[in-house]
């Protein structure tokens, strides 16, 4: 270093006082042995290794690094993993080992491990691990060293096997690149004064004759899609499907709990749910053609698996541990009319990841027929008011039993049904140290005067209320049809939409509406709307327009509400 500072200013003379002064102030700081990681050391990135957890243990050649190395760090790129034991051998003949539970999940990083005083070369690491629970079995990590500049440049001599013999006097010279001549790697000291002879440190090389080093295998692969953990309640009837289980219309009259594995693609664009086209004969069910279903290009359905109470609430906290920008944080969907399970599992996982929400994602599905006719609408209604129960049962557990610490909830169209009375029920149950957090009513299919009557019992029940309404809601026009031209709550009729006290509504009718849609899931697939819920989970900044600027306020006789602008 002190060479380095002393060529620079030869290089800049005028600069040679401050460097001076800067090489004394650092050999000060730097004397002895007690080192710690300077603003000059960087993080180099080793290796990338795809690997199967179920293998349990990896060994990954690092021989290849270039430069000296003082500590490293792991690093998870998708899926997640348990690691138990981290080893590192240096060529120096140290072996560091390192034995720790730590579970990682995607983005989440270890702290420095394995950490040397001086600069040192990496031959292997070896890893311990397992599958983290609720997760894939397979998993992508980065392997980074901790690098000083004097490890950057520094260079690995090759075992002494492995460097080229001298001639002997009955060998000839090896011929060169232009059939005989000779070359500076055949007589290097032919070329070189002794003194640079004698500092000159080999390059690391391979034998002319020597076969490459096949690349290290890992079992494992890369996969081009992430996946999301979804855990769900839900009083559907269980039924078969292919080879596992899935959940159909029938009304099962019981709890039951699970979890659920989305992929969701790497070429995922926000915030869409990327599903096969499927071309229907107009007006009926009958499909003409169905593209094929693709990992790479659609969310799709990997596994559903009921769970114990017991395995349901130990998997809910192993990831509550894990979770860092949503700390100890739930979040409850609870879908609504025209809506199957398999499309309310997708529905959540998108939700979920277009918010980078690394707590818990659970969802409440009731039985929906999935179709969207009046005679449906009239199913699903029932449907709805008898699973009232069943939802309250799952919310008390999830505010009580999960070692969640704030709890939101979003609920959608006719979900709103059996969500507001139940949310009243958990106002007076639920413990004093858990918080309700945010309540996001999406287009709640409720009537307007029976929602303002709950809405005051309802005060204080979590830390704010938001309501998002639109004028040009197709399912909500079949409701309110259905019920004889009366509004629906999430209804904006030419008079606005329904203002409350301690209810902040919002009117999305200008951000929702999208072609071929129903204009009925906007809360969901529209970019303005996902990250106000994002930033409305994350920080409860309250009023809306504080929170989202572009936001219209606009005063009424009952109070103030706000819309995007048109």
């Amino acid at each position: 270093m002190f060479q380095a500072l002393l060529a620079r200013s030869a290089l800049a003379p005028h600069l040679l006082p401050i460097g001076l002064i800067a090489l004394v102030g650092l050999a000060l700081f730097e004397s002895g042995h007690a080192r710690t990681q300077g603003s000059a050391d960087r993080w180099v990135v080793l290796a990338t290794r795809a690997i199967d957890t179920r293998a349990g243990r990896a060994r990954i050649d690092l021989h290849k690094a270039k430069g000296a190395f003082r500590a490293v760090r792991l690093a998870v790129k998708s899926g997640a993993l348990t690691l138990t034991r981290v080893e590192v051998t240096y060529s120096d003949g140290t072996v560091l080992k390192v034995r720790r539970s730590l579970t990682l999940r995607e983005e989440q990083k270890t702290p420095p491990l394995a950490k040397r005083a001086d600069d040192a070369f990496i031959d292997s690491i070896a890893l311990s691990f397992g599958g983290a629970a609720g997760e894939l079995e397979t998993a992508t990590i980065e392997i980074a060293g901790l690098q000083s500049p004097e490890g950057a440049v520094a260079v690995r001599t090759p075992p002494a096997s492995q460097q080229p013999a001298p001639p002997g006097p009955d060998k000839a010279p090896s011929q060169g690149p232009k059939g005989g001549e000779e070359t500076d790697r055949q007589a290097p000291e032919a070329k070189a004064p002794k003194a640079r002879k004698a500092a000159r440190e080999p390059e690391p090389r391979r034998l002319e004759t020597e076969a490459p080093k096949p690349a290290p295998v890992v079992r494992g692969l890369a996969e081009p899609w992430d996946v999301v953990p979804v855990f769900y309640g839900t009083d559907r009837g269980r039924e078969p499907r292919g080879a596992g289980i899935g959940y159909g219309t029938e009304r099962a009259r019981k709890l039951e709990l699970g979890r659920a594995l989305i992929t969701v693609p790497k070429a995922h664009q926000l915030p869409n749910i990327e599903r096969p086209w499927v071309y229907r004969l107009p007006f009926t069910q009958i499909v003409l053609h169905s593209e094929p279903e693709d990992p790479r290009l659609h969310f799709t359905l990997k596994d559903v698996r009921p769970l114990s109470k017991e395995e349901f609430l130990k998997l809910i906290q192993e990831r509550l541990e894990t979770s860092s920008a949503y700390k100890d944080h739930a979040l409850v969907f609870v879908h609504g009319f025209n809506t199957s399970f398999e499309y309310a599992l997708y529905r959540t996982a998108q939700i979920a990841y277009d918010i980078k929400f690394d707590g818990v994602p659970l969802l409440y599905s009731w039985p929906s027929m999935g179709n969207l006719t009046l005679q449906d609408y009239s199913h699903d209604r029932e449907s709805s008011g008898q699973a009232e129960p069943y939802l309250r049962e799952f919310l008390q557990l999830i505010a009580s039993d999960t070692g969640a610490k704030s709890v939101s909830i979003i609920a959608h169209s006719m979900g709103n049904q059996l969500l507001l009375p139940a949310l009243r029920d958990l106002k007076r149950r639920a413990p004093a140290d858990i918080t309700i957090s945010q309540v996001i009513l999406a287009a709640p299919d409720v009537d307007r005067d029976a929602f303002e009557n709950i809405a005051h019992e309802l005060a204080g029940v979590s830390r704010g209320v938001t309501m998002l309404a639109a004028g040009n809601d197709l399912a909500l026009d079949i409701s309110r049809r259905f019920w004889g031209g009366v509004p629906r709550a999430g209804d904006v009729p030419p008079g606005g939409p329904i203002v409350t006290d301690g209810i902040d509504t919002i009117d999305i009718t200008a951000v929702s509406t999208k072609m071929f849609a129903l204009n009925h899931s906007g809360y969901a697939d529209t970019n303005a709307l996902l990250s106000d819920i994002q930033l409305l989970i994350q920080t409860g900044e309250r009023p809306p327009d504080k929170r989202v600027p572009i936001l219209e306020r606009v005063k009424t006789v009952k109070g103030d509400y706000w819309r995007y602008p048109r």
